[in-house]
């Protein structure tokens, strides 16, 4: 029987009933004790194949009633048109690699990453309320390298709405960085701050949740909210690709399959396990690291342990994290608030925790991982392309991970491609050409793209043209040059403002 508070978000850190709709926690995700929103108890579909007769636009308002979305459904179609801009009509396209081996392709929206698949729609929805409040936002939003540009060309001239991107100095590729730092619309800033992903990760939490800031912007008519996964909205999103999978895999009858997801902040593998919930048959949510193994230890072993922990530079940048957000929200499915509580705030404050034996085992029901150095990366790249199949360095360690996983098992596997290889060049040419690191290096995007094209051709024998989106980066003036020390910021973006 359905709660009659079920259209309330649950919070990860507290018991209390919240009254707060999914739009509210979209307009302002802070959850009481530093936790976030989530979705209470979810009731799985009771047939899910008739979602798979449904084209992917309506897949999601499916999934948005299931999981009890309260939004105007011509404000939820409004927003879901934002994929007409995507490059292929498909939207997500399902690709056969090999027998029982398949991919998924998120990276088809305009800033060619995953993270277009849910700030597209996201952007839309808010700037839509915004409108009807006649409400002005500021939206912050921290990036590893690909959330950053998502946000940007999302929210760029929308009128109620301003937002900010704070990125890692030198901590992303080339293409990542001229697609935040050439954006010129005049309701965006762009911020690079010296120090890691985490560390800009955790100077937006701080913001968000100091009543000084959100003080001195309410005088300026503004109120605060985040385009990061912290925000419930990012996490609806992505739940509704999966279906994809499901939609077309019924079509060759199979019924189950894993999924292989290259995950760093555990936003794309939370979609995941979320889809699962509600029947999607999900057989193994498969968790594919790089060198930062962070979450390939915790799901191994049941501990959190960041106190001897140094953040490494890979070639799959977007991994580069060590503080995974969206860990929370698993915890709270699997144990409930007070154990989340606890969890947290030992992770907050001596910067581990352990989970017991009982509780690693509920996990292992669902969740395994594996982490790849980056000379594995290469290999998958390298790999992939001989047998017919270009990957970016991300989707390598997923690739990586099925492989191995077909020694033991014949189920159908799905890799979840997050981006397109053109956004990390140097990587890419590294893992196809005979050259070496240090001749790499000195090239620029540009060069080393040039290169891998005429790779591509030798290999295929068929012309290949990058989307001009792309090429036209190394043409475009720079806007955002200045870096900053984070402790700075809050000075800084109000005077901006």
């Amino acid at each position: 029987m359905e709660s009659k508070n079920s259209h309330f978000l649950s919070q990860t850190r507290s018991q209390a009933q919240t009254h707060t709709t999914f739009i509210q926690a979209m307009l302002d995700p802070n959850a009481d004790f530093g936790g976030l929103y989530t979705f209470p108890t979810i009731t799985p579909f009771d047939d899910i194949t008739r979602l798979y007769e449904l084209e992917y636009r309506d897949i999601c308002k499916e999934v948005f009633k299931q999981l009890h979305i309260d939004i105007d459904s011509a404000i939820l179609e409004s927003a879901l048109q934002s994929y007409n801009t995507f490059r292929n009509n498909n939207i997500a396209p399902f690709v056969k690699i090999e027998d029982n081996l398949y991919c998924l392709e998120l990276y088809h929206g305009p800033t060619f990453a995953f993270k277009d698949m849910a700030l597209q729609p996201f952007s839309k929805l808010l700037d839509s309320v915004a409108t009807q409040q006649k409400q002005q936002y500021l939206i912050l939003s921290a990036t590893s390298g690909d959330t950053g540009p998502a946000t940007l060309n999302a929210f760029a001239n929308l009128h109620y709405i301003k937002a900010i991107c704070l990125y890692p100095k030198g901590g992303t590729s080339e293409v990542q960085r001229l697609q935040m730092t050439t954006q010129d619309a005049s309701n965006l800033k762009v911020f690079g701050i010296h120090g890691d992903f985490d560390t800009a990760q955790s100077t937006l939490k701080t913001l968000l949740k100091n009543e000084k800031f959100r003080e001195s912007l309410e005088k300026k008519g503004y109120k605060l909210s985040a385009a990061n996964s912290v925000n419930i909205a990012r996490i609806a999103f992505q739940i509704v690709y999966y279906w994809v999978i499901g939609k077309e895999l019924f079509k060759q009858n199979i019924t189950d399959f894993s999924v292989v997801i290259p995950s760093g902040n555990f936003g794309n593998a939370l979609g995941a396990f979320f889809a699962k919930k509600l029947g999607l048959p999900i057989t193994k949510i498969c968790i594919a690291s790089n060198p930062n193994d962070i979450l390939t230890e915790f799901f191994t072993t049941g501990n959190y342990d960041i106190r001897h922990k140094t953040l490494y530079l890979s070639y799959s940048p977007a991994m580069d994290i060590l503080k995974s957000s969206n860990i929370e929200r698993l915890l709270f499915a699997y144990f409930g608030a007070v154990r989340t509580k606890e969890l947290m705030e030992s992770l907050d404050t001596k910067l581990f925790f352990t989970l017991t034996k009982q509780e690693l085992a509920q996990l292992q029901e669902t969740f395994e991982a594996q982490s790849f150095s980056d000379a594995e990366c290469l290999h998958g790249i390298r790999n992939a392309f001989v047998n017919g199949y270009m990957l970016d360095p991300h989707t390598s360690n997923a690739y990586l991970f099925a492989k191995q996983r077909q020694h033991a098992t014949q189920e159908t596997q799905v890799i979840i491609s997050t981006a397109h290889f053109s956004k990390f060049a140097k990587a890419v040419l590294l893992a196809l050409s005979s050259s070496n690191a240090n001749d790499i290096e000195s090239l620029n995007d540009k060069e080393a793209l040039h290169r891998i094209i005429q790779i591509i051709q030798q290999q295929y024998h068929t012309p290949i043209k990058l989307d001009s989106a792309i090429t036209e980066l190394f043409t475009k003036k720079e806007v955002h040059t200045t870096c900053y020390e984070p402790n700075t910021l809050q000075e800084h973006i109000i005077t901006w403002l």
